[in-house]
């Protein structure tokens, strides 16, 4: 069975968590577990019959059971596996087909009998689709039954692709997919157009008689679907909530993941707990939410009515921890990201001195930082303080390939018009337009696309740079190494990277780093180029310079801070919200076809501009002063 890291029963939970600090610690966990019922079944001269995902969340359960395969002698010979799923049509040896992820990411490392895998056929003629889905059930039962399903979650709570509103007695077949799980998947395709509609399922019928299921989650893009799953109804609205009545189940999560439930966001309903300051401005913000009440309206009778008489009992009365948490929230807020000059900051979340700063602003994609901290960037500048903008990565493949062949052409009239035109630059010319017409859906670009692409970019990032009023020598392109894969899986953080990151901060010097702490995206980059700040600044520390630098980090871009975690939070005016629009607006590849879309169909700058007003109505409702909008930071000590 699977070693947790940290138990927490919950009556709330009806489906049994285990929950570690990161995904690498419970895929482990889970690899493990398979590993010994392998074993097991070994002993016994028997098969172990398992069931497989794909996507993100099972890699590193893979990647741990090749490196037990390698390193511990761990055999397969006794292993027989059915995929739960394929895109329909897909070729076996597409980029994108789940027979290609799972031969790269386990079965081409193991000594698995080719024979004894099974992923269905995204080749299979339509006609024939329910015969062939009929087989493939047959050879589940002909084989014994699952003893282990591993699965995944979508965020519409989707298992397999058994989408919402799939029964519980559903059988293998073929499926439409639902439109959020297409725009989740969209940037593997290069676009929503070139996504398959539809997909080959096992049914939900046949995960629930598996004799044990095991389902992962990672990261905070998953935390309300897990929510939902596992604290609320029992609904085919929700698929993977239809495990509650699993006799063997189990969520394997990470921090990430778990942040929704009760355990996390009420956690004095489960246990005891230590009221220190974080806390005790969690469940104050949390009671005056719930019940709609301004936080200096707040009673005895709510606190208590609440499961918060510890609370009230320690620290009371009402009135005085209520004037207390009013105060730490009324001090996070400041028009003065940089400090106030000559002002009194002992109540303020930033420094007064130095008077100007030098600020470094690392933004995940060349668009992140007017995104989700644009109010700030501008005023950062307006203030006076030397602002730095160092870009991580080029972002390439997030252009579309129509806005390419646009950028290509101005260059090649214009290269004409003014007789710059030579046989060397048509031929390119021709050669990438000719690739972007004969493309096939989700072929990587050619390095000439891609450099056209990040070209694109950073002009667009330039552009709002000029536009927030920053110099072109304050404008840096790291073009971290990581990322230049040319498509939407990354290499791991390596060393190179992060002496890159080491060099911009030496050269900067900064007082203030900004930096992105949302980690919802749906390809991770946010949270490698965070990893690399990190690291960065772990190394650099003890430096001299380091001593009078703080770091904050930002979200907007897919989510935002909780209420109770935020730092510093920088208000802005109806007249600043659309100047922060308009330097969105610079990012022209990124609006209306935007190829990593996520399944928030809102346009980055209207989920920006709904996020930033979001936080300034939930400080209205606490009491607070009311704003059009505010960006939030939280301070991140090393």
């Amino acid at each position: 069975m699977i070693k947790v890291k940290s138990v927490l029963e919950s009556k709330f939970e009806k489906i049994p968590l285990q929950l570690y600090d990161n995904a690498a610690q419970g895929s482990i966990a889970v690899a493990e577990e398979m590993a010994e019922l392998i074993k097991e079944k070994s002993v016994k001269g028997e098969m172990a019959v398992l069931g497989l995902a794909t996507g993100s969340s099972p890699k590193r359960v893979y990647s741990e059971l090749v490196r037990l395969h390698r390193e511990e002698g761990l055999s397969f010979k006794n292993v027989i596996t059915f995929n739960l799923d394929e895109y329909y049509p897909m070729e076996p040896d597409a980029i994108n087909s789940y027979v290609r992820f799972m031969k790269e990411h386990l079965f081409d490392h193991v000594d698995i009998d080719p024979a004894n895998y099974h992923i269905p056929d995204g080749t299979i003629p339509i006609e024939k689709v329910p015969e062939y889905c009929a087989w493939y059930e047959e050879s589940i039962e002909l084989a014994g039954g699952f003893d282990f399903q591993l699965l995944g979650i979508g965020g519409n709570g989707h298992i397999g692709f058994n989408e919402p509103g799939s029964k519980v007695n559903s059988v293998t077949r073929l499926i439409a997919l639902d439109h959020s799980t297409r725009a989740a998947a969209a940037g593997d395709f290069n676009g929503l157009n070139n996504t398959p509609r539809r997909a080959i399922t096992m049914g939900i019928q046949k995960i629930m008689e598996a004799k044990r299921v095991v389902l992962l989650a990672w990261g905070e893009g998953k935390a309300n679907v897990v929510k939902e799953s596992v604290e609320g109804p029992v609904t085919d609205k929700v698929p993977a909530s239809l495990l509650q009545n699993h006799p063997n189940v189990i969520f394997v999560v990470d921090e990430g993941a778990s942040n929704k439930l009760i355990r996390k966001q009420q956690p004095w309903l489960v246990t005891q707990v230590l009221w220190d300051d974080r806390m005790r401005r969690k469940a104050v913000v949390n009671l005056a939410l719930s019940l709609g009440k301004p936080v200096l309206k707040l009673t005895d009778e709510d606190y208590n009515k609440a499961g918060l008489n510890d609370l009230v009992t320690q620290q009371g009365p009402a009135y005085d921890i209520n004037l207390k948490i009013f105060n730490e929230l009324q001090h996070t807020i400041t028009g003065w990201p940089g400090g106030k000059p000559d002002a009194d900051d002992s109540q303020r979340p930033e420094r007064a001195k130095p008077a100007r700063k030098r600020v470094l602003i690392f933004s995940p994609h060349p668009d992140d930082d007017i995104i989700s901290m644009g109010g700030t960037f501008i005023r950062l500048v307006e203030q006076g303080h030397e602002v730095h903008v160092a870009y991580q990565t080029s972002g390439n493949i997030a252009v579309p390939d129509d806005e390419a062949v646009r950028y290509s052409d101005y260059v090649h009239e214009f290269a004409s018009s003014i007789g710059m035109q030579n046989g060397k630059t048509k031929e390119i010319y021709e050669r990438v337009l000719n690739f972007i017409k004969n493309k096939k859906a989700s072929e990587r670009d050619t390095d000439e696309v891609l450099n056209i692409k990040g070209l694109v970019r950073r002009s667009e990032a330039r552009a709002t740079c000029r536009y927030v009023g920053i110099s072109d020598d304050q404008c840096h392109f790291l073009n971290l190494p990581f990322y230049e894969t040319g498509r939407p899986e990354k290499n791991p953080l390596g060393e190179q990277d992060v002496k890159i990151m080491m060099d911009i901060i030496e050269q900067v010097k900064p007082h203030q780093i900004y930096a992105a702490g949302d980690l919802a995206d749906p390809h991770k980059t946010h949270k490698v180029c965070l990893d690399a700040v990190m690291e960065a600044v772990s190394r650099l520390k003890s430096k001299a310079f380091m001593k009078d630098c703080w770091l904050w980090l930002y979200r907007g871009a897919w989510q935002e801070w909780e209420i109770d975690q935020i730092e510093m939070a920088v208000p802005m005016s109806p007249e600043e919200v659309k100047r922060k629009r308009h330097g969105i607006f610079k990012h022209q590849s990124q609006k209306d076809n935007v190829v990593f879309q996520g399944s928030d169909s809102r346009e980055f700058w209207q989920r920006a501009e709904d996020r930033n007003g979001e936080t300034a109505q939930l400080y209205d409702a606490l009491g607070l002063a009311e704003y059009e909008a505010m960006e939030a930071f939280v301070r991140w000590h090393y």
